[in-house]
């Protein structure tokens, strides 16, 4: 199976998971439960669950990897709907259908993203309970990953970005964060799970394979915003452009952009390859991503 085949077959195994894991549209209150399956069910790449399953695959062990794939994701996914609100980036369209509250409302939108936070850290608490070690590091890592000094902090100093004078180092910063710890901590969170779990030089390099996976994925992003069309990209083209915003194209044109994204992809094949073990899938993956077209 090549690496397209089994992205998408990937995807389905967690579509079908996140189905079943998910409340019931009818469930009280239905509106709530409506705009949360509204934003799952839009489709979306799931590259975070994707590469916390090929990190688990790297050192595999009886643990079940699937209810951290959809922790990572219900986190992503609550991160999305509120990126999108008036208040933040103020989109209209997300994966290609319209955002959540432009679909419900800003209240409503507002409390689905909230409560798909609470949902990831009740699946991990709730699916590996039987093994509390494992929980409360897989609990740490997604939490310090969505906090203030990262995910959180990443989307603030973005905001505060716009229109305004901006760095190099301050674009590094929002992407390590906004972008990069997300991607990071699902790849050690593939590892935690696996039966290496515990080996820290195996957990760093997995970090850092994460971090290059990340900022590689935004360079890439940066670059379609201003090549591809709305259709393409599932979102409004060239977003970043029109709220002003500081990407890698902005600060160092369409070539750098490029040439930073190949390097940051150079970097992560790197530390997977240095993994061992099943890393096959792991490092065909990191290869694809500078390749996708939205």
């Amino acid at each position: 199976m090549n690496c397209h085949d089994r992205i998408t077959s990937i995807q389905e195994e967690v579509n079908l998971a996140l189905d079943r894991r998910l409340p019931p549209p009818d469930a009280r209150p239905a509106q709530l439960h409506g705009a949360i399956r509204h934003s799952i069910e839009v489709g979306g790449k799931r590259l975070r669950p994707i590469l916390l399953l090929s990190a688990f695959e790297v050192f595999p062990s009886d643990n079940d990897p699937m209810p951290a794939a959809l922790a990572v994701e219900c986190l992503h996914t609550y991160s999305l709907i509120h990126d999108d609100l008036p208040a933040m980036d103020d989109s209209d369209l997300r994966r290609g259908a319209p955002s959540c509250h432009k679909a419900f409302d800003e209240a409503t939108a507002i409390l689905a993203g909230d409560a798909l936070l609470a949902m990831a850290f009740e699946i991990l608490s709730t699916d590996y309970m039987h093994l509390p070690s494992l929980s409360v590091g897989l609990s740490r890592v997604l939490s310090a990953a969505a906090g203030s000094h990262r995910l959180v902090g990443g989307q603030m100093e973005d905001l505060l970005s716009e229109g305004s004078e901006t760095s190099l180092e301050d674009v590094s910063y929002i992407h390590r964060n906004k972008t990069a710890a997300l991607i990071s901590s699902s790849i050690e969170m593939g590892l935690r799970l696996g039966s290496r779990g515990k080996d820290e030089d195996t957990l760093e390099l997995g970090r850092r394979a994460g971090i290059s996976i990340g900022l590689a994925f935004q360079a890439v992003d940066d670059l379609l915003d201003v090549t591809s069309s709305s259709n393409e990209l599932g979102k409004e083209a060239e977003s970043d452009q029109a709220r002003g915003k500081a990407t890698s194209v902005s600060m160092r044109g369409l070539e750098q952009a490029r040439e930073s994204a190949a390097e940051h992809t150079e970097d992560a094949i790197s530390f997977a390859r240095q993994l061992g073990g099943g890393n096959q899938f792991l490092l065909d993956l990191i290869s694809y991503l500078l390749q996708r077209k939205n």
